[in-house]
């Protein structure tokens, strides 16, 4: 997951280990690309290579999105370290957790917290919405199995990019993702989650820019909207198999649609971690004066949030 993180100011350049993370990370994306691409049978070199309609954009848009903030930062005089990619092989569907830039725990201006914290997700979308345009044109649109399939989050977003390139899609029908369109669709999910208005992700910085301590209180309640996102996918998607089971007998159930809960657990894990690293609340500014420009900058972001919500962000069935 990408974010400014809350550290103290990197005293040194220490570049040899952001490339040495960032060559990882190629690596391992690029070999969860060959699969999506379907050259995981494919030995060598050449069969890692074919995994390039993924990794190349998926690349591109979390590079974006990383050196946004970092190019914000320096405008503004933040000391702010190169990205520290985080490699995640063979576990990770997209074979890597974002990336961290180091960074202040605390910014003196709500100027300078704007456009460092709004920079990231913005420029990460300026590469991610063509890039899913391209990747849909390229996919495929064909009746759904019953069974056995994966359920990519649908956004508002991700939901009108789909109608303007395919139009409606019948019912039991669906977009079959081209890689490039997936690898946007996972640009899309980083952005999503960095936009929780929550401690030092980027939609805390943002939303504390934008609303100063009011930020805080509504930073206590955000931690629990993943909780409540279990409880509507478990609602969703598992009562209706407990229901069935209760008939049917339990041995007879697919219950790989479970997973839909599985995400939310994960965020809600990992936002209580976060609270307890560097808490919910956000450090204060010095100057919490936001000029009139950046409140639409600010605005524009959390509607953005809005936009990329996936109620449901994976499962399978």
């Amino acid at each position: 997951m990408s974010e400014p993180a809350s550290a103290d100011a990197p005293r040194r350049v220490r570049w040899p280990i952001n490339l040495l993370l960032f060559a990882v990370t190629v690596w391992s994306v690029f070999e969860v690309g060959q699969a999506w691409n379907g050259k995981a049978e494919v030995p060598g070199f050449k069969g890692w290579l074919g995994g390039w309609p993924f990794a190349v954009p998926l690349l591109g848009i979390l590079l974006f999105h990383e050196f946004g903030h970092y190019i914000a930062a320096r405008f503004h005089r933040v000391p702010a370290s190169l990205p520290y990619f985080i490699p995640f092989p063979k576990l990770s569907p997209f074979g890597t957790f974002g990336a961290v830039i180091v960074m202040p725990k605390r910014i003196r201006s709500a100027n300078a917290l704007l456009d460092i914290g709004a920079a990231g997700p913005l420029a990460g979308m300026l590469v991610a919405i063509p890039v899913m345009l391209i990747g849909l044109a390229y996919s495929t649109v064909g009746p759904r199995s019953e069974s056995g399939f994966i359920q990519e989050g649908q956004s508002i977003l991700y939901w009108l990019l789909k109608r303007i390139v395919h139009g409606p899609i019948p019912a039991n029908q669906d977009v079959f993702l081209h890689p490039t369109a997936l690898a946007a669709w996972a640009g899309f999910l980083v952005t999503f989650l960095n936009l929780l208005p929550f401690g030092q992700l980027d939609g805390g910085h943002v939303a504390y820019a934008l609303l100063g301590e009011r930020q805080n209180r509504l930073a206590r309640f955000a931690v629990f909207v993943p909780l409540v996102m279990v409880l509507y996918n478990a609602w969703v998607h598992v009562r209706p198999i407990v229901l069935r089971a209760m008939k049917e007998g339990w041995g007879q159930q697919n219950w790989m649609p479970v997973s839909a809960a599985t995400v939310w657990i994960s965020i809600f894990v990992l936002l209580w971690l976060l609270r307890g690293v560097s808490g919910a609340n956000h450090p204060p500014v010095d100057d919490p004066q936001l000029s009139p420009k950046r409140r639409v900058v600010a605005i524009f972001t959390l509607a953005l949030f809005v936009l990329l919500f996936m109620p449901t962000p994976w499962a399978v069935f």
